[in-house]
């Protein structure tokens, strides 16, 4: 009988480990957050010095390829969610979208052209949409639920070390070590992936619940009142009968979860985040050069303050989604966001000459800066944990039904969507405001937005522990 018995592979255990699992997907994301802006300290000389560009078109050019990033992205996601749950595992299609992201990393580098650029920057975009979703829905597939804040949390909080490190470590290494050594650094990082992708080993696909035959509300029989009347409320969009393990059609898929407020918020609250992210990116500079005279290294530091809370205190906030839930967490995030947000725009102000550079008004700017940076750590990443727990409640009362495979990688795709719509909004939004009515008045509107979103936190996100929402699976 032993002769029956399928040998394993070599290292099994540890190369279908949670935390090789963990960390090749961190790694992953990390790769795809630092190259989106990589390439912009050595615009310059790609432009002008390798393609003879005139000098007055390399800032278009420049936005030109900063946007491209995010249209493609969001583009892409749908597609790439569509074929993702009919892949018999996830390792394939990320090796795949590696593969994308070194050729079109490669072409960048390069530049043996314009166009050139142009489809590396294509191919950056849709490959990393594929590593966020296919990444993301490997994580959710393989880690344990009462655990999902805490990882997604860490991961988050190493994409931000991307967000920050990638401008930082092209300027540096092209300052002191040249053109060919700076881009050296990114491919080294995608050499790791590589082989840590090749390595890991998917121990299992994921599973829909086999109990098919509850209703909703028997389903939901030890739920509060207000999830019994949301799952009433979203089951008229749901199969009244069995479902095949293909699923419900895709546009079908996004209509039921678009449907239920929940998943609406959580998508929202992605949103926001990325605006918030990239409004910063796109006037922080500009704004402080003005008032403060400073420059490129000092702008640089503050850049940091707004990030590092973040890449410290990510894997904290996880475990505090998991151990309390979305609700409070995240409410008390995007309340604290308002008012830090508002303050950022009184330094320099002619209202505020209290708040002067002679007042210690740099001092008070970078407070409030990394004061912003950790109160808003408190609410980045909830959309993401939120749609998770959406469809899993879902796929818990009506099995099968997003297909075989679960819904995961559509899920992802949506916050994919999302959050590239916020890179898109939060650069245009901003310019348009400071241009019109100033960066004070652009900070009232900011504030504005997450207090509204507070509210809204407050009344739809979910409340329940992560071990309760795994546990009512299970059941």
């Amino acid at each position: 009988m032993s002769g029956n018995i399928e040998k394993k592979p070599l290292g099994y255990e540890w190369r279908t480990s949670r935390w090789l699992i963990g960390s090749s997907i961190t790694i992953a994301f990390y790769s795809e957050t630092l190259l989106y802006g990589f390439l912009v300290p050595i615009m310059d000389q790609m432009l002008e010095s390798r393609l003879h560009i005139d000098p007055s078109r390399t800032q278009f050019l420049t936005s030109a390829l900063l946007t491209i990033h995010g249209l493609f992205a969001l583009i892409s996601a749908p597609v790439i969610a569509h074929f993702a749950d009919k892949a018999s595992n996830r390792k394939t299609p990320l090796l795949v979208s590696l593969g994308g992201c070194i050729v079109g990393t490669l072409l960048i580098a390069l530049t043996p052209s314009l166009w050139a650029l142009f489809l590396g920057r294509v191919l950056q975009a849709v490959a990393g949409s594929g590593t966020w979703i296919i990444g993301l829905a490997l994580l959710t597939d393989n880690v344990a639920g009462e655990h999902l804040g805490r990882v997604l949390g860490t991961a988050t909080s190493v994409a931000s070390a991307g967000v920050l490190s990638g401008p930082l470590i092209a300027g540096v290494m092209l300052q002191l070590t040249g053109y060919w050594a700076a881009w050296s650094f990114p491919l080294v990082i995608l050499a790791l992936d590589v082989i840590a992708r090749l390595i890991m080993i998917e121990p299992r696909g994921y599973e829909c619940p086999s109990s098919s035959d509850q209703s909703p509300v028997q389903a939901n029989s030890g739920s509060s009142p207000e999830e019994a009347v949301r799952a009433e409320e979203t089951t008229t969009l749901l199969p009244k009968s069995g479902t095949s393990k293909d699923g419900i059609a895709g546009y079908r898929f996004y209509r039921i979860m678009l449907w239920d407020m929940r998943a609406v918020t959580g998508l929202t609250s992605l949103l926001l985040s990325s605006m918030l992210i990239t409004s910063m990116n796109n006037v922080l500079p500009e704004h402080l050069r003005k008032i403060f005279g400073w420059d490129s290294s000092q702008t640089g530091s503050a850049f940091l303050c707004l990030q590092l809370p973040s890449i410290l205190c990510g894997g904290l906030v996880g475990r505090i989604r998991d151990s309390c839930g979305l609700k409070i967490p995240t409410t008390v995030g995007w309340i604290l966001s308002a008012p830090l947000i508002f303050c950022l725009g009184i330094p320099g102000h002619d209202t505020f000459p209290w708040a002067g550079k002679e007042f210690a008004g740099e001092a008070k700017f970078i407070g409030c800066l990394f004061a912003f940076g950790l109160s808003s750590t408190l609410a980045r990443g909830a959309g993401t944990v939120q749609l998770t727990y959406v469809a899993r409640d879902m796929e818990t009362k009506h099995p099968h039904v997003f297909g075989g495979r679960g819904g995961s990688s559509r899920v992802f795709s949506m916050t994919e969507v999302a959050y590239s719509l916020g890179m898109m909004l939060g650069p245009l939004l901003s310019g348009i405001l400071v241009e019109t009515i100033g960066f004070y008045l652009m900070t009232v509107v900011l504030a504005t937005m997450c207090t509204i979103l507070a509210i809204l936190s407050l009344i739809w996100l979910d409340g329940r522990k992560a071990s309760r929402v795994y546990l009512q699976r299970s059941e």
